[in-house]
């Protein structure tokens, strides 16, 4: 059984606890305007022009985005990276795009991850059927959630797709005891006015539970934004600036009375 992967990040210590190796699955279902992953939306190999600048010159070429990896493939990488993994309790953590955009290579690689003693993580906008959703539970230790908007017509705006699946996922998760960290991004203007932040607050307060292990604040970001042009899909949100570092420590301490362990970044 084939993955398509479009980038293997080893020594990754922001995709769940401990040094991890990462594996970035292409095919998105959601069209986030501020995605700073564009080359992860599309569920096909593509090409990206990479410029290298040597003095006052540049050489340009052409980089396919995108490679099928076996999931021995996935277990050769993981073995070589073992003692690091081991020494510092972390793992392999999928990403995206979405991972649950190609279900069936996910839940057979976190199967044989299992099968291998490695702590699985997956990383998520649950955006995904709950029958494909259920299946991956019993062999992930942990669910990076994305939690980007609690009003439906507002997450169909600026993602291109409902939230209502994506709060039964998380409300799944929470009936099955599963551990999550409740990712948020903090994209100004969209979600982070106060009477949002509230509603947010409270969504969370009310599912508060022992699987509910961590609130992860995600400031936006603008690295992927020269991706955009070179991929050929228009950047909406090209003037949006980044959350201060005090506004993101302002969000840290409101969320902090939940009595849930909250930061900021992955």
């Amino acid at each position: 059984m084939k993955g398509l992967i479009f980038s293997v990040k080893r020594y990754s210590v922001h995709d769940g606890p401990g040094i991890r190796v990462t594996f970035f699955m292409k095919g998105c279902p959601l069209a986030c305007k501020w995605c700073h992953n564009p080359e992860g939306i599309s569920p096909l190999p593509e090409n990206m022009e990479r410029v290298s600048r040597i003095g006052a010159g540049e050489i340009r070429r052409q980089e396919k985005i995108g490679k099928y990896y076996q999931i021995e493939d996935v277990l050769r990488i993981l073995e070589k990276e073992s003692i690091f993994i081991g020494q510092s309790g972390g793992g392999i953590t999928f990403s995206g795009g979405e991972p649950l955009f190609q279900p069936d290579f996910l839940l057979e690689a976190l199967k044989a991850c299992r099968a291998g003693g490695y702590h699985t993580a997956v990383d998520t906008s649950a955006y995904s059927p709950a029958r494909d959703f259920r299946a991956i539970i019993p062999y992930t230790n942990l669910f990076l959630f994305d939690i980007k908007h609690l009003d439906d017509s507002r997450h169909f705006e600026f993602t291109g797709v409902s939230n209502a699946g994506i709060i039964e996922n998380f409300d799944t998760l929470l009936q099955e005891g599963a551990d999550i960290y409740a990712r948020i991004p903090v994209i100004p203007g969209f979600n982070d006015s106060q009477d949002h932040l509230r509603r947010l607050k409270a969504f969370l307060n009310d599912r508060k539970s022992s699987s509910l292990k961590m609130i992860c604040l995600l400031p936006y970001h603008r690295p992927g934004s020269s991706k955009y042009g070179k991929l050929g899909i228009p950047l909406e949100m090209n003037g949006l600036k980044p959350p201060s570092e005090k506004r993101m420590n302002e969000l840290k301490e409101y969320f902090s009375d939940l009595g849930i362990r909250v930061k900021t970044g992955g």
